[in-house]
């Protein structure tokens, strides 16, 4: 069993990341939502809609913890992909494409291939993939885990401008307490054996976030109570 008894509400246009050790089931309790695994028990809904039907109308974007991109196309194509099994029209493919690539600062590189760019830069056209339909709710598995950790906090100060100009709802995967601290409104910390949730932590901090916030008293006193959190979870015992 990866989760149990795992009870949550994420509000629309909130920012909730997930933390906890290896194997708690975070990257399981995203699956479920995505209706990528199914749960043995309990009720889920995205949106209302059984996981399912979530899935069939498109109501979520997905970011794996890899680009996943195809090689042989493009990076324009590869964006586009979604849209096309969708039936939209060459168009609205461009319109779409030319939209989510300026939307994460990859405006001029429509015609490289994904080797041709950083790590960062293929990152940031997965995600350009996941936006190019347009869903509601953006679900992102660790998609920054692979990368140093200059290239991670670039990333993590556009991911927040890009939540900020699109409204999205944004549920995220990560290991870094630091990292799930700067960009959440609401932090999940979730034990092992098998996953619970130990605490749900509403952040004071403001909309906007420059990166030295990190230094702030406010950040680190948040960045505590996570990391106690996570102590709490490896202590418990069924």
């Amino acid at each position: 069993m990866a989760l149990s008894d795992v009870s949550l509400d994420i509000g629309k246009g909130e920012f909730v990341s997930f933390i906890g050790p290896s194997g708690c089931g975070k990257t399981t309790l995203l699956r479920a939502i995505a209706d990528l695994e199914q749960p043995s028990s309990g009720t889920l809904t995205v949106n209302g809609l059984s996981p399912r039907e979530a899935r069939e109308s498109r109501s979520y974007g997905y970011v794996f913890q890899a680009p996943a991109l195809y090689p042989w196309r493009t990076i324009e194509k590869n964006v586009a992909l979604p849209l096309e099994i969708m039936g939209y029209t060459r168009e609205q493919q461009a319109e779409r494409v030319a939209r989510t690539l300026d939307l994460v600062n990859l405006k001029g590189f429509e015609q490289r291939f994904p080797w041709q760019l950083s790590g960062g830069m293929q990152q940031r056209a997965s995600i350009a993939r996941a936006l190019a339909f347009d869903a509601d709710l953006l679900l992102m598995d660790e998609p920054f885990g692979a990368l140093d950790e200059i290239v991670r906090d670039h990333l993590n100060a556009e991911l927040l401008k890009l939540w900020a100009r699109t409204s999205k709802t944004i549920a995220f995967v990560t290991h870094s307490i630091p990292e799930a601290v700067f960009l959440s409104t609401k932090i999940v910390v979730m034990s092992p054996r098998p996953g619970r949730v130990t605490d749900i932590i509403v952040s004071d901090l403001p909309p906007e976030r420059p990166l030295d916030i990190r230094e702030t008293p406010e950040f680190l006193r948040l960045a505590a109570r996570v990391r106690d959190g996570l102590r709490a979870g490896h202590a418990y015992e069924e």
